[in-house]
């Protein structure tokens, strides 16, 4: 099969994932800085930085996955820095954003919004913990066909997640960027509204293209010797 075909998406694909973790690292400054150093501005920030970090390890073992040659050869040692640093931090980001996720919730039905729209509500908080847990599974089928590149199952797994995390990170922008009467903070920041799109946006392209390089292709006519 010719390179040119196996890694038509691959540099666009390294190039947005690399610009989405610095758009992370950028929403985690903002995060502090517009709030003041405050105890959510920390939480907001936090989970930004963590998020950038892990999506760093996760670009550059997507960066080795994408190559095409791998399946034929040998999986990632489990020595690798890079695995094992990954390995380390996506659980300890889907820990966090599960427990802000279970806060949130248990404090809404506690009452902290009751002038929230409940559909609205309800939207989020599925749309959400659907976010986290689809994150979690497709770093988690990453691993497994970084340490096997000849899994099939595993690769195939993995483009499904990647599919649903796109759709899912398409809805979380969204809701990012129209705020909940009654629960979001008012009145609207208008630059809030653009920093947080703009990631989103950028994570919803980042990982469709992400799908697209990791996708099995046809060898076009004349590219098989």
């Amino acid at each position: 099969m010719s390179g040119s075909l196996m890694n038509r998406w691959r540099t666009p694909a390294l190039v947005a994932l690399w610009l989405q973790v610095a758009a992370l690292f950028g929403v985690a400054s903002y995060a502090l800085t517009s709030g003041h150093f405050g105890f959510d501005a920390w939480i907001t920030g936090g989970e930004a930085f963590l998020a950038a970090l892990v999506l760093w390890w996760w670009t550059q073992l997507f960066g080795r996955l994408s190559l095409g040659h791998l399946p034929l050869g040998q999986g990632v040692p489990p020595t690798d820095g890079v695995l094992r640093s990954f390995a380390v931090l996506f659980p300890i980001l889907t820990i966090f954003r599960a427990c802000l996720w279970a806060l949130l919730l248990l404090g809404v039905l506690g009452g902290a919004a009751p002038e929230a729209n409940s559909v609205a509500l309800t939207a989020l908080f599925t749309l959400w913990g659907a976010a986290i847990f689809a994150g979690n599974a497709m770093y988690g089928h990453t691993l497994n066909v970084a340490l096997e590149p000849g899994n099939l199952l595993a690769r195939t797994r993995l483009l499904e997640w990647l599919n649903v995390s796109a759709a899912l990170s398409l809805g979380m922008a969204v809701m990012n960027v129209i705020p909940i009467k009654g629960f979001s903070t008012e009145p609207v920041d208008r630059m809030s509204q653009l920093v947080y799109g703009a990631s989103g946006l950028l994570d919803v392209v980042a990982t469709v293209l992400a799908l697209l390089a990791l996708l099995p292709r046809r060898p076009e006519k004349g590219s098989e010797q």
